[in-house]
């Protein structure tokens, strides 16, 4: 990246402002020393603004730079010491958005240890695999998944909220030094397709993913952010990313509620909020409070936007969406700023700086503009596979996104859906494979067919068709609490819908444009 654009973009949003020599000092040390990890980007915060506070949780903790550093140090040398974790080892964290979450991810890559952040949604049946396929070492958890984690294999150590305080609280002394290796922040993806793919996230390796975004989305150092998108989501990981980088206060809830969050936003003079679509789709549900939040920016990824919500929100809120269309692959492919969403409300916008997106035929051949093929990405975060071993395809340095769109003719991307039969509902991908197999389990069942059907919400929600032998019946309320004690919930179809046949043509295949027929 092109040391004009850097310094002029961290020029704009206030990194560059001149401060005491002795903090700017030590923040360039830190940065020297850790890297950018999530543990250099913490200490080069907490050296140049250790008084600011970081992070205000939604009971009223508030725990400033100096003293966030503290407690995760503090973590740190109580997991090497009490459980022997050492750099190149993993543990798990199933929390919700909370300053315990992000002192665990900040220990684990002091350490050089990877972090699994697991999606609070899954099954215990999912839980157990992702543990044993991700080899954890250790699983850091809220109370409230403590049922969820008993069935765990008894020689797995686990930490709930109390214990994570005692280690905090009772920490022996010692030196923390960087690691041999950085830790990596492993994603899981999915997690509909029996196991959850772990995916490797890279560390930045200077300032320019930050400038990439920042560019775009124009947030400022010391800004008062909202974080509303769960942090084990690529989309809320980057938003703490950026805000460590920022230097920003993070304002955290361990669940989005609508009215809650608009009253934080306003009690807090929040900034910014990072979301996913479904949360500004609920946002707009409820009477806008009255001083409404001064927001200049809602940053919103992780799902297409339901046609029309972006106008309907500016309307409202004012022209401060932005959408960033990306993967947890891929991290970001292009970002839509409010005058392109004016202009066109499903746009995913153009590439940032830095980017380049393709649109190629099967052959892996560019097509025309306007026209739908595979999207192709290349930047300098692409992931670096999955712990199973496995990589996406790539081309030329681009990697496929998995999803199909076209470019127009003056750079706007679209996004058509994806190439396979994933949908994605309210920001989770979900497989209706999976749940087809499943349901067939039943006895009762003949044969089942499950497809995704638009949702104004949602984006996309899975319907499932049964078909039963003769004489058997079913509640639909039972077979969704079925899937949800097997699945994750965003698996549970939100419509069952029993049929006596299901199509098929010659060769058997079932029709799932009839079902859709069917179904409207």
């Amino acid at each position: 990246m092109d040391l004009p654009f850097v310094v002029t973009t961290l020029t704009r949003r206030g990194l560059l402002t001149p401060g005491r020599p002795i903090r700017v000092a030590s923040q360039l040390n830190a940065l020297r020393r850790w890297g950018w990890s999530l543990a250099g980007e913490l200490r080069q915060a907490a050296a140049r603004d250790p008084d600011r506070t970081a992070v205000v949780d939604e009971h009223g903790t508030e725990l400033t730079y100096r003293e966030l550093l503290d407690r995760a140090e503090r973590m740190a040398r109580s997991l090497r010491a009490g459980f022997g974790v050492q750099t190149g080892d993993r543990i798990g964290v199933l929390c919700r958005n909370h300053h315990g979450l992000i002192e665990t991810i900040v220990a684990a890559t002091v350490l050089g240890v990877d972090a699994v952040l697991v999606n609070t949604g899954l099954s215990a049946a999912q839980l157990a695999t992702v543990t044993e396929e991700q080899r954890l070492r250790v699983l850091v958890h809220d109370d409230e998944f403590a049922e969820r984690v008993v069935a765990l294999p008894a020689e797995l150590p686990r930490v709930d909220e109390r214990a994570r305080e005692e280690l905090v609280a009772g920490a022996l002394p010692g030196d923390l030094h960087p690691p041999e290796r950085d830790g990596r922040i492993i994603v899981l993806t999915s997690g509909t397709t029996g196991a959850p793919k772990g995916a490797r996230r890279p560390t930045p390796n200077g300032f320019g993913p930050l400038v990439s975004i920042i560019d775009r989305i124009p947030l400022h150092t010391r800004d008062r952010v909202m974080i509303a998108a769960p942090i084990f989501h690529t989309w809320g990981f980057a938003a703490l990313q950026v805000c460590f980088a920022l230097r920003a206060t993070i304002v955290l809830h361990r669940r989005f509620d609508p009215a809650a969050t608009l009253a934080a936003l306003v009690t807090h003079r929040c900034d910014a909020l990072f979301a996913v679509p479904v949360m500004v789709q609920r946002l707009m549900e409820v009477p806008p409070p009255d001083p409404r939040p001064a927001l200049k920016v809602v940053a919103v990824s992780g799902s297409a936007l339901p046609g029309g919500l972006a106008t309907r929100f500016m309307d409202v809120y004012g022209d401060v969406l932005y959408n960033l269309y990306g993967s947890t692959e891929v991290s970001w492919a292009s970002i839509a700023g409010p005058a392109e969403l004016r202009a066109a409300p499903t746009t995913a916008g153009r590439p940032p700086h830095g980017t380049r997106v393709r649109i190629l035929d099967a052959t892996g051949q560019p097509v025309p503009d306007g026209q739908v093929g595979r999207i192709f990405v290349g930047n300098e975060m692409l992931f670096e596979g999955y712990t199973s071993g496995g990589a996406r395809e790539s081309r030329d340095g681009l990697l496929d996104t998995g999803d199909l769109g076209r470019l127009t003719a003056d750079g706007l991307l679209f996004v058509d859906g994806r190439a396979d039969d994933m949908i994605v509902s309210g920001g989770e991908n979900v497989f209706p494979s999976e749940v087809e197999n499943l349901l067939a389990q039943l006895p009762q069942v003949r044969e089942v067919a499950v497809i995704g059907v638009p949702d104004e919400e949602y984006g996309q929600r899975l319907a499932a068709f049964l078909a039963l032998h003769p004489g058997e019946t079913l509640d639909p309320d039972a077979v969704r609490e079925y899937v949800r004690h097997y699945l994750a919930r965003f698996s549970v179809p939100r419509d069952v819908v029993f049929v006596k046949y299901l199509p098929r043509n010659a060769t058997g295949k079932v029709l799932t444009r009839e079902l859709r027929r069917y179904y409207a």
